[in-house]
């Protein structure tokens, strides 16, 4: 029986499988015995030597999805050189121009086969993500003058909640065109708080995203 010495590696390799398989079929779908398939040999001792269950094999693999985000938002939030609606658009922009997003929209998930991953993600944007990178960006567009708005909090839940939920194909299964639609709402939504951080760069690459998801599900229901 394989056996890989290193703990460190171990985890990793469980969480590779465990995402993908999420991914593929679904948290709900995927039972530890399928991981443990894909293990390349090692025992379900290994997995319960580090996981409690199931659960926390999840809660795992949401941590470190959001982890590399979360860095790149900290990076963004924390320069000295940008203005709060200038970071605002850098955080569009980069966030979206991520080679693991093409990955994500390529496998094309069920997020209605995920329901927990996808209340931790929720749950990440809403308490993590909102709070701690973009509230402090939008408090400091008031300040020096970018940004009009008296309820930070709130506008950083509603810009963060309406680009990573109800603008996601995986969420929704909107088509190519009902995307297009939400997009330009979004920007024209954004403008009304004087933001005009979507630029037609940025339309273009959600775009680009969007049909590669649309692109993957169809090959889905062929085969």
């Amino acid at each position: 029986m394989a056996r890989n010495k290193n703990p460190e590696e171990t985890v990793q390799l469980i969480l590779d499988v465990a995402y993908r398989l999420f991914i593929e079929k679904g948290y709900e779908y995927t039972s530890i015995q399928e991981i443990i398939d894909d293990l390349g040999g090692l025992s379900k001792g290994a997995i319960y030597h580090h996981f409690k269950s199931k659960e926390d094999i999840l809660e795992a693999v949401t941590e470190r999805m959001t982890s590399e985000s979360n860095q790149m938002l900290a990076h963004i939030r924390d320069r000295l050189d940008l203005s709060g609606k200038e970071k605002l658009k850098a955080i569009f922009k980069a966030s979206i121009s991520r080679p693991i997003q093409d990955e994500i929209f390529t496998v094309a998930p069920n997020f209605k086969n995920n329901p927990k991953l996808l209340f931790s993600l929720l749950h990440d944007t809403v308490d993590e993500v909102a709070p701690s990178y973009i509230r402090p960006i939008i408090e400091q567009g008031i300040l020096d003058g970018s940004i009009q708005t008296d309820y930070p909090g709130e506008l950083a839940e509603l810009v963060i909640l309406a680009a990573n939920v109800w603008m996601n194909p995986m969420i929704f299964d909107n088509s190519e065109e009902e995307c297009r639609r939400k997009f330009m709402v979004f920007r024209q939504m954004m403008e009304g708080f004087g933001l005009d951080i979507v630029d037609q760069e940025i339309l273009d690459r959600l775009q680009e995203l969007t049909s590669i998801y649309q692109r993957t599900k169809g090959k889905k229901k062929i085969t």
